[in-house]
């Protein structure tokens, strides 16, 4: 049975950091892709950040420059350092991970960031 489970959420100020960890067990299949998005009651899950396999990253406009995505192929771990935080990355954050078997998802840690 594949399982996600993130850790490191939690409450900030504006312009600390925090740093969101993921580890998946019960892979079977290559994973491809492993990233993270965010949810914010009311809207849709948007994505924040991923990384594939040959470690290429792909950041949303609103957190380049803040955030980075980094894998631990070895562990299937994936992390986010996010820095500068702002009131507005306040989110539900979810790891995800694609693999040839099927997409997956965490269960889903909060960020909040008080202005």
């Amino acid at each position: 049975q594949v399982q996600l489970v993130e850790s490191g959420g939690g409450l900030v100020e504006a312009g600390g950091s925090l740093r969101l960890s993921c580890v998946a067990s019960g892979i079977t299949f290559t994973i491809r892709t492993m990233g993270w998005y965010r949810q914010v009651p009311g809207k849709q899950r948007e994505l924040v950040a991923t990384v594939s396999r040959g470690s290429l990253t792909d950041y949303a406009d609103s957190v380049k420059g803040r955030f980075t995505i980094s894998r631990d192929s070895a562990k299937n771990t994936v992390s986010l350092q996010m820095n500068s935080l702002k009131p507005e990355d306040t989110a539900v954050y979810f790891c995800h991970i694609r693999t040839l078997g099927g997409v997956y998802w965490g269960q889903g840690t909060q960020v909040t960031v008080s202005s």
